[in-house]
Order: structure tokens, then sequence, then C-alpha cells
């Protein structure tokens, strides 16, 4: 850790300081709209813990939430982090090696990943990537603790807005892709497709359907190049 320190400025370390503790907030939303929707509270905390990544996370538990079937849900994250994969190939020499890759690879997040491309140096990837990915280990199960006892005060996480939290993170991780005219023409298909099962499907399936959706338009979009 001291070496972290030593090794990026004060301000880089602020920045990932404060990208922590908003993943904390939304963490807090994440405990309290799982517990208020009847999920125990030891839930919550061993996903935030193990899983680490605030969209499957609030997807997996919005689906069954809805009604949907926990083998759904399971898929839909899985589909979340699948980009998770290239994250990993972009970076080899930032995760170590041994447990140390173990360790790393267990810490990868959007916001870590970012840290780290964004850095020149080699020792400054590490040490930001790192950083970033503790601190979110420490914030976001905190986050999702607190939320859940909190949670388990409050009968309606809609009265205070809490509710929205879940689509509007999945609308963050999605608005930087739709600078891209292929991608927001693959999302576009996917909400029709989305909507347009919804009716007629169990709560979950319409999410996969889209996904699929999007995955085929996508595979036409890049051969036709």
């Amino acid at each position: 850790m001291r070496s972290i320190v030593r090794t990026l400025d004060r301000g880089l370390l602020r920045d990932i300081a404060l990208v922590s503790l908003a993943i904390g907030v939304v963490g807090i939303s994440y405990g309290a709209t799982a517990v208020a929707a009847g999920f125990p509270l030891w839930l919550p905390a061993i996903l935030g813990l193990l899983v680490l990544a605030a969209g499957s996370e609030f997807l997996f538990i919005g689906i069954i939430a809805a009604g949907g079937s926990p083998i759904a849900a399971v898929v839909a994250g899985l589909a979340v982090n699948a980009r998770h994969l290239p994250f990993g190939l972009a970076l080899p020499d930032v995760l170590g090696r041994g447990w140390r890759r173990l360790l790393g690879t267990h810490l990868m997040n959007d916001e870590s990943v970012v840290f780290a491309l964004s850095q020149e140096e080699p020792a400054r990837k590490r040490a930001a990537y790192w950083a970033c990915g503790i601190g979110i280990l420490i914030c976001w199960p905190l986050g999702a603790v607190t939320g859940g006892l909190a949670g388990a005060l409050i009968d309606d996480t809609g009265a205070l807005g809490l509710d929205a939290m879940f689509p509007a993170v999945l609308l963050a991780l999605v608005l930087p892709a739709l600078r891209d005219r292929d991608k927001r023409h693959a999302a576009l298909a996917g909400v029709v497709i989305a909507l347009a099962a919804t009716p007629f499907l169990p709560a979950g399936l319409p999410v996969l359907l889209s996904l699929a959706g999007l995955a085929l338009i996508a595979t036409r979009a890049e051969a036709s190049r």
C-alpha cells in the first residue's frame, strides 16, 4: 500500500477516493433496495464482496424481485460481466502473477480498468488499478451492508427514489458506448425486443432475449465493415 501511495500523485489518489466513495453510495441504494424487496441482509452483503460488480448485482436482484427465475438472473449477470474478458486481455501485466493475479482479477471493474488505462507508465498503471480496486472492494460491500440495514427500516424504497438506482446504474454503463452509431442501433434494437417480449415472457427472459438480439446485430455490423 505504501508503494501505491508513493507512486501516485495526490490528485489521482483523490480522484480514486472520490470514485470509491461514490460507488459506496450506489452500494447503499443497492443494499436498501434488495432488503426492502424481501432479500435477507446477508445476500447483498455476500454478493457485494464476492461478485464485486454493481451492474450484474443490480440486474440479479432486479430480475428476481420482479418474479424472474434465478437461472435467468444468473445468466443475465454473467452476460453483463462478459465485458471483463477483454479487460483481462488488455491488462496482463497489471494483474501480477500467482495469487496476486487471482486477487487482481477479482478486483477488476470498470473504474479500476479506466484508471489503469489512463496512465502511461507501467508502474502507475499497476498502482492506479490496485488502489481503485481495493477502494471499491472496501466501499461497495460496506455500502451494501449500510443500505441493507437501512432498507430493513424503509417500507417503500420507491418513495425515496432508491428503486431508480437500478436502471440508472445500467444506463450509466451503456451511455459511453452510445457514441458509436452501430452500438446505438444495437441498443435500440435490444430495447425494442425487450419491450415487445415483456407482455408475453416471464420477468428476466426479455432481458436475455434482447441480449441475444444485440449480439446478432453487433456481429452483422462487424461483418459488413
